[in-house]
């Protein structure tokens, strides 16, 4: 799973074979949040490691997920057999997380009271996820492998996902400070390394809480503006 032109981090988003690929907002730029991970990174693995090769797939899976529109442009996964579960909760095939919107919803399911849902999965789109997300991380939203227990087929690793608030968050100020949480995931990937099933266990509330922490203010223009800009729209 090494990278290829373009990208050091993701296969199948440059070259010869996504030609033909349908991106949702264009060809995804993730320059921005690559700077970040490797100035904030605390880990750098030797090339050709087991601890780069998931940290690669997992980039790689990540981008396809958010930004490839068809299922058939997708590489990293079987997606006929592939299944998201979050916190034990029940496996999702494809066709349940594209019901739920995509995007960060599945990774952000919640049996919260609608009330009190700051965030609420079951209201948001792929589109209003992403730019939700895009407005409050501007410089994006990083994610390191820190430790890897077990190799294929049943890979159990340990990550951190961090960015920094300094865009507006559902109606929240941005502070500038460091948001970040760790969590534990498992892939199931077969003898070509395609990802067959995710586990992921982490809480929720570490992210949404570093984001909700600024002052209340109306973000609509910062929202709308987001949605328009053809550069940020493609950023990873």
């Amino acid at each position: 799973m090494s990278g290829v032109e373009g990208d050091k981090y993701r296969s199948y988003l440059h070259g010869e074979g996504e030609l033909n690929t349908t991106w949702r907002w264009g060809i995804p730029n993730y320059d921005v949040v690559n700077k970040l991970f490797e100035d904030e990174r605390t880990e750098v693995w030797p090339p050709g490691s087991l601890e780069e090769m998931v940290q690669n797939l997992v980039k790689t899976w990540e981008m396809e997920l958010f930004h490839k529109a068809s299922l058939d442009d997708f590489k990293s996964m079987d997606v006929n057999k592939f299944t998201f579960s979050l916190n034990g909760r029940k496996d999702l095939n494809m066709m349940e997380i594209k019901k739920l919107g995509g995007g960060y919803n599945p990774h952000l399911q919640t049996s919260l009271p609608k009330e009190l849902r700051i965030y609420d999965p079951e209201k948001e789109t792929a589109e209003s996820s992403h730019r939700a997300f895009l407005t409050a991380f501007p410089r994006g939203f990083a994610l390191e492998v820190l430790k890897v227990y077990a190799g294929p087929p049943e890979i159990v690793w340990k990550f951190r996902h961090w960015g920094y608030s300094e865009g507006p968050f559902k109606g929240h100020a941005p502070t500038g400070e460091l948001v970040e949480f760790y969590g534990m995931a498992v892939f199931e990937v077969d003898e070509e390394m395609k990802i067959g099933r995710t586990e992921f266990f982490y809480d929720r509330g570490e992210l949404l809480a570093g984001l909700l922490k600024g002052a209340a203010i109306d973000d609509t223009s910062a929202q709308e503006a987001a949605s328009r800009c053809p550069i940020l729209r493609k950023t990873g």
